[in-house]
């Protein structure tokens, strides 16, 4: 994985900056830039496959470990490869299987990045976005006290269109923990508060 990301990153920046041409816009660039130095959870927004190239190239000095639905797993021989070489996580969305959330905790637990798009799919034409977050970031980012980093993309990648990107400040999930609400109910409010703050992005992306 990590020679995956050195060979990507080094071949792969020319083309990645003259084909999607982004704009980086941040909440706070004091609280949270472009470089990630500690364990983190990098929370998105999906519009594309390539969005996980948008992540790999707004965060140059980590290496992120993106969980991947099942589906792009299936499609051949060469991305399943591909895939692995990457170090993403397999989840399958069908089944009752959470060994992808062990494998990002102990990714986390070393101090590592991990990269999730909580819609768990990319949204239809014509639908409302983003789509309601599946609340494994938050569950992960409780159960590691790692903080979520929220971004916001455009999804302009290889268009006439320049891509816009917005780098949220982290949010402490166990500061907004409250006890007097039962687990469920946690999680259900922090994962709502993750995706209003997407959606805050997206003005700012906008205004930009």
């Amino acid at each position: 994985m990590i020679t995956f990301n050195i060979v990507a990153k080094s071949t792969g920046w020319l083309m990645w900056l003259v084909g999607a041409r982004t704009k980086y816009y941040f909440e706070n660039r004091k609280l949270q830039g472009r470089i990630i130095r500690k364990k983190a959870i990098v929370v998105s927004n999906h519009n594309t496959v390539w969005d996980f190239g948008a992540m790999l190239f707004a965060f140059p000095t980590r290496c992120l470990r993106c969980v991947v639905a099942e589906l792009m797993y299936e499609k051949n021989f060469v991305m399943t490869a591909l895939l692995k070489w990457a170090g993403t996580f397999r989840v399958d969305r069908n089944a009752n299987d959470f060994e992808f959330m062990n494998k990002c905790e102990r990714v986390l637990k070393r101090g590592g990045v991990v990269e999730i798009y909580p819609e768990a799919r990319i949204p239809l034409e014509n639908e409302p976005t983003p789509l309601p977050f599946k609340p494994s970031a938050v569950y992960l980012a409780l159960s590691t006290d790692t903080p979520i980093i929220p971004v916001y993309t455009e999804g302009n990648y290889f268009t006439k269109k320049r891509n816009r990107l917005v780098i949220g400040a982290p949010i402490n999930t166990l500061a907004l923990y409250d006890e007097s609400l039962s687990e469920k109910e946690n999680v259900e409010k922090i994962n709502d508060y993750v995706r209003s703050k997407i959606i805050e992005l997206r003005e700012i992306a906008k205004k930009g």
